[in-house]
């Protein structure tokens, strides 16, 4: 028989380095999960993508045990990697802050594609310089579409 689930929890975490401060340890405490397990898991699971930025979704049970997914990490974040910035325009419709190709777009949407929703690479790809676009950066080269 399946479990009741009582809650679901998301929240942004860096890889490899969940710890029971806050924000992680408020949001579990408040629904009874058992925090350091969590931590342990969640640690273990995301060793090969220490300091990114991840988000998990935790289910929380009725029996107050857990299950947790782990998803790719934001867009905005992949960019700001790509483009080598620490962070957006204040203005990104007059302040263009930086550039990155329709190749690192296409590898950023093929990463996040089964986050997003979309059916097609080509609409992955739009959401991706929308985003882009609404961080103050420019897209260089031919539209590949």
């Amino acid at each position: 028989m399946a479990k009741e689930v009582s809650a679901l929890i998301k929240l942004q975490v860096k890889g490899g380095a969940a710890n029971p401060s806050p924000p992680v340890g408020p949001a579990l405490g408040a629904k009874g999960v058992n925090i350091m397990e969590f931590c342990k898991q969640f640690n273990a699971r995301t060793q090969d993508k220490a300091g990114k930025v991840l988000p998990v979704v935790i289910t929380v049970f009725s029996d107050k045990s857990f299950d947790f997914i782990i998803k790719t990490p934001p867009a905005a974040v992949q960019l700001m990697e790509a483009s080598k910035l620490k962070k957006g325009s204040p203005q990104s419709n007059l302040q263009k802050v930086g550039k990155v190709s329709w190749e690192q777009v296409r590898a950023i949407a093929e990463d996040k594609m089964s986050d997003l929703n979309a059916f097609t690479m080509e609409s992955a790809m739009s959401m991706i310089a929308g985003t882009a676009r609404s961080m103050g950066l420019t897209i260089t080269g031919p539209k590949p579409f």
